[in-house]
């Protein structure tokens, strides 16, 4: 803590992002660091409103937000990809409908088989990173690494080839409560080939969702009521390590919400084994952990309608229109609208506004990048 406000440094092996609110720290804090390491290199630093960090390319110039694209690295990878593409080749979204489904098609050769593993683990980092539209295509062809077939070169064609056509698209991030997290939990029942369910998450702070999750379950469930419940237990560690994340950069979070699409599932969650039936009595008990988690008012549970359930889009390969509106959504270029009552959550400005605890940016490494000739007004950013 530095003049009362929260000075935080981000390590990646030598490139390091500092942020406060006040620039003369992130001036101090470079001459520090040359003072220490500059007898080795001079450790330069790039200020202003635009910044490159692990791949990513970060713009702080639209007030209240930050807007985050990988548009060299998607290029890298497609000029490194064995099969071109031209204008003509067109895809709507990154996944069949047959997703999930093996097939029954020839195994790839050695050769090709390392290309599909290379190429799904540089899209792994991507999905990470800043393109979460792609997370299930890339999740389920994580599962398919170790024996692929011609069925998944063809479902790996398909997603490079939306990311040739969508490689400007951009992550639009920003928060307009502080104190309110919403998580988007569901599940796609008995999907995978071994009739294993999936799970899937997304998280938001007002625009875009800042954390995604997209696995496949590790236990056959019988019914999607049950498959939902296991979701929501798969998220949970995610869930309140978010919340305890938070609270340590001095934020009271007054709500911490979960969103089922599923009211059964709903009643096992705030109700725990009460309200188990015939069909569900033989869960685990470690599946009601999240109930005793409500009852201390850690997490609170509310209904959202399928057709507005953000993280639909991770459990199922989507098409057509529910495709496109939750698309927009999960990448901020649409509001993420507000399921509770809004008088139940204090209404807090957009990051980047009035809020004068909000850090500017810095990032600072030893290598020499061009210095930004834009300045960042009110938070200063170093890298």
């Amino acid at each position: 803590m530095i003049d009362g406000k929260q000075h935080t440094i981000r390590f990646h092996v030598d490139d390091i992002m500092a942020s406060h609110v006040s620039s003369l720290v992130n001036n101090k804090f470079a001459d520090w660091l040359n003072s220490m390491y500059g007898h080795w290199s001079q450790v330069k630093q790039t200020r202003g409103s635009f910044h490159h960090y692990l791949a990513m390319h970060f713009n702080f110039r639209h007030r209240g937000q930050v807007r985050i694209h990988m548009k060299d690295y998607i290029q890298s990878m497609l000029d490194d990809f064995p099969v071109q593409f031209t204008s003509k080749d067109s895809i709507p979204t990154p996944a069949p409908r047959d997703l999930h489904a093996t097939g029954t098609s020839p195994k790839l050769p050695p050769k090709e088989a390392e290309t599909f593993h290379t190429f799904v683990v540089k899209a792994l980092f991507l999905c990470k990173q800043a393109r979460p539209d792609i997370q299930l295509a890339v999740a389920t062809l994580c599962t398919r690494v170790k024996d692929p077939n011609q069925d998944d070169w063809h479902k790996l064609l398909r997603r490079v080839v939306f990311l040739s056509e969508t490689r400007d698209n951009e992550l639009i991030l920003s928060a307009d409560r502080l104190n309110v997290i919403r998580w988007f939990v569901d599940t796609a029942f008995a999907v995978h080939p071994d009739f294993k369910s999936h799970t899937a998450g997304a998280m938001t702070l007002g625009r875009g969702c800042i954390l995604n999750g997209s696995h496949k379950q590790k236990l056959n469930t019988r019914s999607s009521t049950e498959a939902k419940l296991v979701g929501a237990d798969d998220m949970s560690q995610l869930i309140f390590w978010t919340k305890l994340f938070m609270e340590a950069q001095g934020y009271e979070i007054k709500h911490n919400v979960l969103y089922q699409d599923n009211k059964n599932t709903i009643l096992l969650l705030q109700n725990g084994k009460s309200s188990s039936t015939k069909r569900t009595r033989a869960l685990n008990i470690c599946y009601f952990y999240l109930t005793d988690q409500i009852e201390k008012g850690n997490i609170e549970v509310h209904y959202c309608p399928t057709d507005q359930m953000v993280a639909d889009y991770h459990s199922k390969p989507l098409q057509g229109k529910p495709f496109n509106f939750l698309r927009r959504q999960l990448l901020g270029h649409d509001i993420i609208p507000i399921l509770f009552p809004a008088e139940d959550c204090a209404r807090q400005e957009c990051v980047g506004q009035s809020d004068p605890s909000i850090q500017s940016q810095s990032h600072i490494e030893p290598h020499s990048r061009k210095r930004s000739s834009s300045a960042h007004r009110q938070h200063d950013v170093q890298t």
